[in-house]
């Protein structure tokens, strides 16, 4: 599991040459409701086990939570499962909306 920062994701998805991931937003549905990064898919973490079939596991993936623990947590469980492209979001929504998106709610 890699470590991104906000700047390093948001490079990222402003890369038209990379591949985009796949931002796995693993919150609960309220916390999705009040703010999230733009394209992220929800998932909250207590699913994911039931939903790993719906993860492209060739495909990247940035785990995204509040603060960037949880988002750790099933990172690690996804590598755990055979995923090999898997990247935690360092201080997650939280991290991005001060450094990356002033517009965004924070809670």
């Amino acid at each position: 599991m890699q470590n991104l920062t906000t700047q390093e994701l948001a490079a990222w998805i402003a890369n038209a040459a990379r591949e985009k991931p796949i931002l796995l937003d693993v919150r609960e549905p309220w916390e999705f409701q009040t703010c999230h990064i733009d394209g992220a898919l929800t998932m909250p973490m207590n699913t994911i086990p039931s939903k790993l079939s719906e993860l492209i596991a060739p495909q990247p993936i940035v785990c995204i939570c509040h603060h960037g623990v949880r988002s750790m947590q099933v990172a690690l469980f996804l590598e755990q499962h055979g995923f090999t492209q898997i990247c935690n979001l360092t201080g997650g929504v939280h991290a991005w909306a001060q450094q990356v998106d002033g517009t965004m709610p924070t809670y």
